[in-house]
């Protein structure tokens, strides 16, 4: 009785036989009861739409961090508190916490339990559910309960407003990739402070290269012997490649960042490479003063995005390596798809492949929607970054959002909320019913 009574209350009594179903319909739940909640008048000042208080509680349960309010003068206390456990929650994943919970109490995961856990999070078949459902919560607990560690006492010797509630808050929005902040400049006001900046990173970090890389690495270290996984290794690889990438053309390239030393010239260009990247979203730095090409190397940041089984959104970084390797051998002619002498089993390149053709092309009808909406009165690049930053669940904005029109913000709405989701689960979704079309001809199909 208590299974069921804890299962019925935290989805909302629904029940579906298709996982993914289910997921959209608890995301979708969620949304809109936090918009509920953040309507409330102890929750937000006068003046605040409806369709602002949804967009909010969307990006926080997608851990986007775009907002067309600002957070510590829009929202009280109990508003922000609203936020948080939105974060906290779309950051664990739908009903990740209750399967923990039921885990803890049964030692056991059923089935329909591990379908929604399965659908959420991918792994290495290496890896099993009950195992990765632990280390999931326990690795995101402790990495949160450090970061508040870390930041209060500091918040609080340097007179930061609400140094505890601070520290909590940023804690948590840093290690869920969110990138909400309750400071209405973001952290433009910690530019050139180094240490808030690394604690910061390392949170984000953490929860963007996700739970594998964490659970490889401890494993590591208390097995003997015990050989990193391959995937590991990738996502180690492709997000030190591409937070150096977009770094040093920060660096070099961003006349906003000349006039600084040189010093805090390469932290800024640092952290907002691995803002990008990790798709956590704050920012310190004033993104509108970006120029074109900068824009350009931080939205292919977001569109690759973080790594599988984390906080992050993007493409990820695996899906690239994967259509790299599968570009390369076909090319080369050869009917296996290997990356570094590593075989890449079939199921994970369609997986790849779908991934990518359905992400490009949703975050193709977003730009084309916007555009339509804005009626040309934005600029094109701009439009395209604040999608591509949506869709990715990145939260990075040029700027843009303070002018957008309610059908743009319903645009970006969708986006954060299918990136949440899954594009993959999505598809799912939408042809889970589909029959299959019978073949009546063998003409061929030239491409």
């Amino acid at each position: 009785m208590k299974r069921f009574n804890i299962e019925t209350l935290f989805s909302l009594g629904y029940k579906s036989e298709y996982p993914q179903r289910q997921l959209i319909f608890g995301y979708f739940a969620y949304s809109v009861l936090g918009t509920l909640m953040l309507s409330l008048p102890f929750c937000c000042k006068e003046g605040i739409s409806i369709v602002d208080n949804l967009f909010s509680a969307v990006s926080a349960l997608s851990t986007t961090g775009l907002s067309t309010v600002d957070v510590s003068a829009d929202y009280t206390f109990w508003g922000q508190m609203v936020i948080l456990l939105l974060i906290q929650f779309g950051g664990l994943g739908y009903m990740t916490f209750t399967s923990y919970v039921m885990f803890r109490l049964t030692r056991h995961l059923g089935s329909t339990e591990a379908k929604m856990f399965h659908a959420q999070f991918s792994f290495p078949d290496r890896m099993n559910s009950d195992g990765m459902l632990g280390n999931i919560v326990n690795f995101a607990l402790a990495f949160e309960l450090l970061g508040i560690v870390l930041l209060y006492p500091y918040f609080l010797l340097n007179h930061v407003d609400s140094p505890l509630w601070s520290a909590v808050f940023h804690s948590v929005s840093a290690f869920c990739t969110a990138g909400f902040s309750i400071y209405g400049d973001n952290l433009v006001r910690f530019q050139t402070d180094w240490y808030v900046n690394i604690v910061i990173s390392v949170l984000s970090y953490m929860g963007a290269m996700g739970f594998i890389m964490m659970t490889d690495l401890l494993r590591k270290i208390r097995v003997t012997g015990y050989k990193i996984s391959f995937t590991t290794k990738v996502i180690a690889v492709i997000t030190t490649a591409m937070t150096l990438w977009s770094t040093v053309h920060l660096f070099f390239f961003e006349p906003s960042l000349q006039t600084m030393c040189l010093s805090d010239r390469l932290l800024a260009s640092w952290f907002h490479s691995m803002s990008a990247i990790t798709t956590v979203g704050f920012n310190t730095i004033d993104m509108s003063s970006a120029c074109a090409i900068s824009l350009v190397v931080l939205s292919f940041s977001m569109y690759v995005g973080a790594s599988p089984s984390g906080t992050g959104g993007g493409l990820k970084s695996t899906t690239l390596s994967t259509l790299f390797a599968y570009t390369k051998n076909k090319l080369g002619l050869r009917k296996d798809i290997s990356l570094v002498g590593n075989k890449v089993p079939a199921y994970r390149v369609d997986a790849a492949l779908t991934t990518a053709v359905f992400y490009t092309s949703i975050l193709f009808v977003g730009i084309y929607l916007m555009i339509i909406f804005e009626g040309g009165g934005a600029d094109f690049l701009s439009i395209v970054f604040e999608s591509t930053s949506a869709l990715a669940t990145a939260g990075l904005s040029s700027g843009l959002l303070s002018t957008v029109s309610v059908g743009s913000k319903l645009v970006l709405i969708v986006l954060m909320f299918i990136g949440r989701v899954g594009v993959i689960t999505l598809g799912n979704v939408m042809l889970v019913r589909a029959h299959a079309q019978k073949v009546t001809h063998k003409n061929d199909l030239v491409v």
